[in-house]
């Protein structure tokens, strides 16, 4: 079968043979179901890990955040724009914390765009 010859060796073995590329294509599927899981759960740990430690701009910090947050939104894992706005302002360090004071004070509540441009003033 073609579709054998151009999987790697390490993954041809842990998939089933089967004769038809239907029934091949359906086993290769079943495989591989449990890696959107194992993906989820590598973003939000990359996430929840995340701290502006400087070696980037704090826009470039805020927009890989943005970013792992669609990805997993992709996985249908999904999680609020204002519980992302909190998630991104506590991995600022203590420099900002006059910044989430003002934040937390205010009543009007932000979207990710709208604190990406205030921290980047900021």
């Amino acid at each position: 079968m073609l579709i054998k010859a151009h999987i790697s060796q390490s993954i041809r073995g842990s998939i089933p043979n089967s004769d038809k590329v239907k029934a091949y294509m359906k086993a290769i599927d079943e495989q591989f179901v449990s890696s959107d899981k194992a993906l989820a759960s590598t973003l939000m740990k990359r996430l929840s890990s995340m701290t502006f430690d400087r070696s980037r701009t704090v826009r470039e910090h805020i927009m890989e955040m943005r970013d792992i947050a669609a990805k997993l939104k992709s996985l249908e894992v999904d999680m609020s724009e204002p519980f992302l706005v909190h998630f991104i302002l506590n991995s600022l360090p203590a420099e900002y914390d006059p910044f989430k004071i003002y934040y937390n004070t205010h009543k009007d509540k932000w979207p990710i765009n709208e604190l990406l441009t205030m921290c980047v003033q900021e």
